[in-house]
């Protein structure tokens, strides 16, 4: 069989659908390559800035890193900005739909929000609401999005600090997309882990 019977969705069979099924799994165990992929193009996004948006992408995961944060904040951090280039009025929910059946729901809700959250920097200057992230005040995870905004979001357009390159976070980014879809195990509702730890920071910097 080389391809399914149906023109329709609906008049396919079992016989069908289950020669589907392992095309669709072989092809979702690439998920983590082709977002590496599209990460690089994060070179041809927005200009203006002192470094581009793959160089922002890069640092944002190398400071998470450096802090001694876990692999779900590593990759979110790396991962937060995917869509700036095929959504950029709403890259902040892009990027949380591909995440989120694969990390912690803390790094989803944070990634989805930080749009909002990084207003507090530049909305007074662009006739924006500064204080939009008011609306998300008394959130469990409200204070998580804060310090991933000051620590690792706004604070990387520094072309002078030392940043990895994607082959560094080839790894990480692969282990976190080969996890099952939706696992409890992985989302872990209302669960908080710190954003850093000094710890695991400094073996790493050992």
């Amino acid at each position: 069989m080389e391809h399914v019977k149906f023109t329709a969705m609906k008049n396919g069979d079992k016989e069908d659908y289950q020669f589907l099924h392992p095309l669709e799994v072989d092809y979702a165990s690439g998920t983590a390559d082709r977002l590496l992929k599209a990460l690089v193009t994060l070179d041809e996004s927005m200009s203006g800035y002192k470094i581009t948006r793959l160089g922002h992408s890069l640092q944002s995961a190398t400071r998470a890193w450096n802090e001694g944060a876990d692999v779900d904040w590593v990759v979110s951090a790396l991962l937060h900005d995917i869509g700036d280039i095929f959504a950029p009025y709403n890259h902040d929910e892009y990027a949380a739909s591909i995440l989120r059946p694969f990390v912690r729901e803390q790094c989803t809700w944070v990634v989805e929000k930080h749009g909002d959250f990084q207003m507090l920097y530049y909305g007074h200057h662009v006739g924006g609401n500064q204080h939009k992230r008011d609306a998300y005040a008394g959130h469990m995870y409200f204070d998580d999005c804060s310090a991933f905004c000051e620590r690792w979001d706004q604070a990387s357009f520094d072309p002078d600090y030392k940043t990895e390159p994607v082959k560094f976070f080839t790894d990480m980014t692969r282990k976190v997309f080969a996890r099952q879809a939706y696992d409890p195990a992985v989302v872990r509702a209302g669960a908080r882990e710190p954003l850093v730890d000094a710890k695991v920071a400094a073996a790493r910097q050992a």
